[in-house]
């Protein structure tokens, strides 16, 4: 089975090569039949995993893009062919799956005059575990790329101080007094600054401000004016906008549903599952009160094993149960975030 896998695996890659397509979601060229207003759409997975407490993702492309490739007739369903280009790039089976968002933004990929491509975005859950040989893509961290949404201990003075002052000079760039003022209202909001509370949900709104305000180089290279970018790994095409989406729908769905087992081993303890909750969140949570959720709510069951590699007291291990599907349609951790 194995070796039928990687067959089919060689020959896509071998097809994708021939049609010239960019599986990093660049533009394609338009063929001889003459569509240059033709429409493609690209199949485009956020997969995510979480290990040691930091939350991963699946990139190609010497880290510059998630995995992706395009729609083909022969696909039987929008998800069987991503499934298909995700295996054949990672060699990595999806697991859970749902679909993100439809982007068809155009110039949003450095090219406006390339045909005009829709990129069609899901979101999947694994573990993390190696890539085979062959295989292009590895894990990368998902805060590599958006430095500014890991909250944990709070954001580096520096990053803190670049990001306020080059936002508050976009600001000020305005050509009227109350745009001005409409726009710094924007980004205090987003951006949590004068002391307003931080929103970890907004991971798309934080990232189109800083596009629009042309301070992230995927900005400058779809024709913002060149300036002083804020870190932050860019991605080809319009790959880290879909990976913003992944990154807050899965931000918003652990609190009323119980994915995060997706990302957790068989057995775990209660410290390593709150970790993993945290890494996602970029946030904090009260250790009495999340351990009193999960109790409350019956999400986990003892299974009478101590974990030997523990710093400090043993601790208990616990697995999900699963039962809590059948007995609730709608169950989740909450995230109890602490306010400290």
């Amino acid at each position: 089975m194995l070796a039928v896998s990687m067959a089919i695996a060689k020959r896509m890659l071998i097809e994708q090569r021939r049609r010239k397509t960019d599986v990093a979601g660049g533009p394609r060229k338009a063929g001889k039949n003459g569509a240059a207003n033709a429409t493609t759409a690209d199949l485009v997975a956020v997969l995510v995993a979480v290990t040691d407490g930091e939350p991963k993702i699946m990139t190609i492309a010497n880290a510059g893009a998630l995995p992706s490739g395009p729609f083909e007739f022969t696909h039987r369903s929008l998800q069987t062919g991503l499934r298909a280009w995700v295996e054949a790039q990672t060699g990595h089976p999806l697991g859970y799956v749902e679909q993100l968002y439809t982007f068809a933004d155009r110039g949003r990929g450095g090219d406006a005059k390339s045909p005009h491509s829709i990129s069609i975005s899901y979101l999947g859950l694994a573990r993390e575990d190696q890539v085979g040989q062959g295989f292009e893509a590895h894990w990368s961290g998902w805060y590599d790329y958006f430095p500014w949404e890991d909250q944990r201990s709070g954001l580096p003075p520096a990053l803190a101080k670049t990001l306020s002052s080059r936002l508050r000079a976009w600001s000020k760039s305005a050509d009227t007094a109350s745009l001005q003022r409409e726009r710094w209202q924007r980004v205090a909001i987003t951006f949590g600054f004068d002391e307003r509370e931080w929103n970890e949900e907004l991971v798309l709104q934080r990232y189109e401000l800083l596009y629009e305000a042309g301070l992230i180089p995927e900005a400058v290279r779809d024709g913002a004016p060149a300036t002083s970018v804020i870190p932050g790994r860019p991605m080809s095409g319009d790959h880290r906008r879909i990976l913003a989406t992944g990154i807050a729908r899965l931000r918003a769905k652990i609190k009323y549903r119980p994915v995060v087992f997706e990302l957790m081993p068989a057995e775990f303890t209660l410290l390593q599952l709150q970790r993993s909750v945290e890494a996602l969140a970029g946030r904090l949570v009260h250790k009495q009160n999340f351990r009193r959720l999960i109790e409350q709510q019956q999400l986990v069951e003892e299974t009478g094993a101590i974990a030997t590699e523990t710093v400090g007291r043993p601790a208990k291990l616990f697995r999900f149960r699963h039962a809590v599907l059948a007995e609730r349609a709608v169950a989740g951790t909450k995230l109890p975030l602490s306010r400290t």
